[in-house]
């Protein structure tokens, strides 16, 4: 039965340790690796936790123009019982950036690939944004290799959505390499995805810019072009694995019906809204980056959704 939690954050959580934005994986209890797949792609990854034989496995997924980094402040609160892997998606991060192709199938190829490489058999699959869209490409086109499914800040597809086409004009005939010409344009871009001053720490902001700036425009552009014209709607019916739905109530990307829409959709699936009361001075509301401004709370769903 489908189930609604709407949960009100009545107290600024515990944050993570505020790490430098430069730190190392290596310094933050993280291994940082490479590996070739069969699709081409030299993928980056960083992983932690127990032997992936012992504890259970999270692969997570990043947005758009992001890297691994997107989920640095969740995963040194993840338990030791979990064995955590963030990759950097093609054309992301420290990944390989061949110059085509950028499809949700793509990404979901190189996941596969992924998986088939480090002998991991099943996993539950975390996808922010970007990463959520490829994720549930996954788990429609590989069901018996999704134990569980994590969607945060999602939607069916980006199709028409209003919130993207002064990005998509901009990004399509105005960005150019080098991105870093664009500095700005990015850290705005980065900003408008957290809600309010406080949604995110200001190194976590420039954490992102910088990884964003590793993006080439190419990258950028094929990557916003695919999203904008692929829908999986009709095919979400056809996912099997448990299914968690996470959403900020002032997301900026994503509309609160396309929740609904893929509560609907997916047939075993759970849906809660995080919100931030507005009290103590703090603004309200909770934005798209949902697990950067809670990470303990996220981590805390995450665990308590996949054990």
């Amino acid at each position: 039965m489908k189930r609604l939690f709407l949960t009100a954050l009545l107290a600024l959580l515990a944050a993570a340790p505020a790490a430098s934005a430069q730190t190392p994986a290596s310094a933050s209890g993280l291994t940082s690796r490479f590996v070739e797949l069969s699709t081409g792609v030299r993928m980056h990854y960083v992983e932690q936790g127990r032997n992936r034989n012992d504890g259970k496995v999270v692969i997570f997924l990043h947005g758009y123009t992001d890297s691994w980094r997107s989920f640095e402040r969740n995963l040194p609160l993840l338990s030791d019982k979990f064995h955590a892997y963030a990759i950097d998606q093609r054309g992301h991060g420290d990944s390989s950036k061949p110059a085509c192709c950028y499809r949700a199938q793509d990404f979901s190829d190189d996941l596969a690939a992924f998986m088939d490489a480090l002998g991991i058999r099943k996993a539950t699959v975390v996808g922010h944004s970007m990463g959520s869209l490829n994720a549930h490409k996954f788990a429609i086109a590989h069901p018996s290799r999704v134990e569980r499914l994590v969607l945060v800040g999602s939607a069916t597809t980006l199709a028409g959505n209003a919130n993207v086409i002064g990005l998509n004009d901009f990004v399509q005939n105005v960005l150019a390499d080098p991105v870093s010409d664009f500095s700005d344009f990015v850290h705005d871009f980065q900003s408008s995805t957290f809600a309010g001053e406080n949604g995110a720490p200001e190194w976590f902001v420039e954490t992102a810019v910088s990884e964003s700036l590793k993006v080439p425009a190419a990258v950028w552009k094929q990557a916003l072009a695919e999203m904008l014209i692929e829908d999986h709607t009709s095919q979400l019916s056809q996912i099997t694995a448990p299914t968690l739905i996470l959403y900020g109530d002032h997301d900026g990307i994503f509309f609160r019906e396309d929740q609904d829409t893929l509560d609907a959709l997916i047939p075993d699936s759970t849906l809660k809204v995080y919100y931030r009361d507005a009290t103590g001075g703090h603004p309200g509301h909770t934005g798209h980056g949902l697990h950067v401004e809670w990470p303990q709370e996220f981590v805390n769903d995450l665990e308590a959704f996949a054990k």
